[in-house]
């Protein structure tokens, strides 16, 4: 049970459903972050054509959690704390399925540098990649306990990752200007740093949705419109 002593258990299992679809959804995307990164760094196109084929199980949990997440409103008429998380759970679940939409962007983009020549890499770039899964994580993390501490520390720690990708930026900047022929892989890697970035900035989201559902102020700002 979320919050309070509802005393219907069909409601308490449907919000306890919803939770654990969020958080199938979260290792779902947060694998497909990691193994699109992996694929680069091991030189394997195969893995990074999977990530992109499993966005479809990311979208059909979307769904499912739309869905869900309409009933619960519309036949249970959640209130407090309740209607808090299931508001919540409507800005969430986009934040998710978009990071698994950057995995695919990635994907797309290691798929290309695979093909060619070209074999210097960022040394720079796995790191960042395993910071923004680590601050993803730690947001779902965050959700499962409503821990409020722990998401404000999500917020911050996303200010270093925005550091390493204007450290990325800069460093691929230098390696075109030394050699115009490195321009079309050091576009393709700055975007995939920038996706990384992107990350980040959906977990401080998730985040920040932790912290609504913990202090319970400006409802209206997370309901969906339809409501």
């Amino acid at each position: 049970m979320i919050a309070g002593g509802h005393t219907s258990k069909e409601y308490d299992r449907k919000l306890r459903i919803l939770k654990d679809l969020l958080l199938l959804m979260g290792f779902h995307a947060e694998r497909m972050v990691a193994d699109s990164i992996r694929a680069f760094m091991e030189n394997r196109s195969q893995i990074a054509e999977e990530v992109i084929l499993r966005d479809d199980t990311l979208d059909s949990l979307e769904i499912e959690v739309d869905t869900l997440c309409h009933e619960i409103l519309a036949l249970q008429h959640p209130v407090a704390g309740d209607l808090r998380f299931v508001a919540t759970a409507f800005k969430i679940v986009r934040d998710i399925e978009r990071i698994g939409d950057l995995a695919v962007n990635i994907g797309e983009r290691v798929s290309e540098l695979l093909q060619e020549a070209q074999s210097w890499r960022l040394v720079s770039l796995p790191i960042m990649a395993e910071a923004a899964q680590h601050i993803f994580a730690r947001s779902l993390d965050a959700f499962v306990n409503l821990d409020e501490k722990l998401a404000e520390q999500v917020i911050v720690d996303d200010r270093a990752i925005d550091d390493m990708n204007e450290q990325i930026f800069r460093e691929l900047l230098s390696y075109m200007i030394e050699n115009t022929e490195n321009v079309p892989r050091a576009l393709k890697l700055i975007f995939v740093a920038k996706h990384l970035e992107r990350v980040g900035d959906h977990a401080t989201n998730i985040a920040e949705m932790v912290i609504f559902i913990v202090r319970g102020s400006e409802l209206r700002r997370c309901l969906p419109s339809s409501f």
